[in-house]
C-alpha cells in the first residue's frame, strides 16, 4: 500500500500516515517544495483519502551551500511545501531540520480516517480499466531542459527538439509535478474504484506490477497507451532511450493516479477531472485475467499531451 493504516483504539477510526523526501529536480526552490509536498500527499491520496489532518516538514539544509544561498533558497523550499499543504486543506505543524551535504525536501502526511474514507488497493476486476491522470514523461524533461547548458547532451538531442519545446516541457513538468492529486482521489469515491496507487519513482509498469500483485483476484494489466509530455517520447528515443519511457520505467516525480476503475465509469471519470480540474485523464489499459502482473504490449500507442500547442497556454 502507498500509505500504512494503523487502526485505532477509539472505533472504526484508523491513522493513515505516509512519508517521503526529495532531492531538488526543478531550478524554482519555491516550485520544490510544493512539488514536495504535493508528492507526499499523493499516498494518501492513492489510497482514496482527500482529507489530511497534518503535516510534517523534513528540511536537509546543504552544507555545500553560501551562508546568502541557505537564506534565500530553504526559506523558498519551505514556503512552497506550506503553501501546497494549505492548498490541500491542512497545515504544518512541525518537524525537523538537520544539515546535511545535500539539500533535501519532504515531509510526513497523515489523516484519521473512518474505513468508509479508504479504498484499499486490492479489489480490481477482469474486465476493470486503468486509468492515469498525469502524463509521463517528467524525467525526461527535467533532464533535457539541464541539458540546454550541456553542449554534448544537446547535440543528441537537437534534431528531434527545440530549445522553446524543451523550456515548454520543462514548465509543463513542474505544472503537473505540483499539481495536487486530490481531486483524482475524491472523484475515485463517486466512481467507484477498486485499487489505485500514484506513479512516482519506479515508473509507470513498475507501479502496476507493485499495484497488480497485491490483488485480491486472479488478474493481471495490460497497458495500451501511454500519455506522454509533448516531444518527450521523441527525446526519449534520439538520447539512446536510456529513460526507457515507453518501456514504462522512467521514473516520475509526483506524478498521477494509476486506477483501476469499473469499464462503464471510466470514461465520465476522465470527463469529471476534466470538468472539474481543466486536466485530462486517460484510458491507458484493461484488467485481464491472469497471475498478477503487469505488462505494456511491444507498440504502446503514444499520446502527445496536449495534442496541439496553444499560443500562450501551457496546456
Amino acid at each position: 500500500m502507498d500509505a500504512s493504516v494503523t487502526p485505532l483504539r477509539h472505533g472504526g477510526l484508523s491513522l493513515v500516515q505516509t512519508t517521503d523526501f526529495f532531492y531538488p529536480l526543478v531550478d524554482d526552490p519555491y516550485m520544490q517544495g510544493k512539488i514536495a509536498a504535493a508528492n507526499v500527499l499523493s499516498d494518501l491520496y492513492a489510497m482514496g483519502v482527500t482529507e489530511c489532518d497534518n503535516m510534517l516538514m523534513l528540511v536537509g539544509v546543504s552544507t555545500k551551500m553560501s551562508e546568502k544561498e541557505r537564506d534565500i533558497v530553504m526559506p523558498l523550499i519551505m514556503r512552497g511545501f506550506k503553501d501546497c499543504a494549505l492548498e490541500a486543506g491542512t497545515n504544518v505543524t512541525g518537524g525537523q531540520t538537520v544539515m546535511n551535504p545535500w539539500c533535501t525536501i519532504g515531509g510526513v502526511a497523515s489523516s484519521v480516517c473512518q474505513t468508509s474514507e479508504l479504498i484499499m488497493p486490492d479489489n480490481a476486476v477482469v474486465g476493470d480499466v486503468l486509468v492515469l491522470t498525469k502524463p509521463l514523461g517528467t524525467q525526461v524533461a527535467v533532464n533535457a531542459h539541464q541539458w540546454l547548458d550541456l553542449q554534448d547532451r544537446w547535440n543528441r538531442i537537437k534534431l528531434v527538439v527545440s530549445e522553446d519545446d524543451v523550456r515548454k516541457a520543462y514548465l509543463r513538468s513542474i505544472d503537473s509535478m505540483a499539481r495536487l492529486n486530490r481531486t483524482a482521489a475524491r472523484l475515485m469515491h463517486k466512481y467507484n474504484a477498486h485499487a489505485a496507487t500514484d506513479v512516482t519513482g519506479f515508473g509507470l509498469l513498475g507501479h502496476a506490477q507493485n499495484l497488480a500483485a497485491h490483488q485480491k483476484n486472479e488478474v493481471s494489466f495490460v497497458i495500451h497507451n501511454l500519455p506522454v509530455i509533448a516531444k518527450m517520447a521523441a527525446v526519449a528515443k534520439a538520447c539512446g532511450n536510456m529513460f526507457q519511457l515507453l518501456q514504462g520505467l522512467s521514473a516520475e516525480t509526483s506524478g498521477g493516479m494509476l486506477i483501476c476503475l469499473p469499464r462503464e465509469q471510466a470514461a465520465a471519470y476522465c470527463k469529471d477531472i476534466e470538468k472539474t480540474e481543466g486536466y485530462q485523464a486517460w484510458i491507458i489499459g484493461i484488467v485481464e485475467k491472469g497471475n498478477r502482473t503487469a505488462r505494456i504490449i511491444d507498440k504502446p500507442r503514444v499520446i502527445e499531451v496536449p495534442a496541439k500547442e496553444k499560443e500562450g497556454e501551457l496546456w
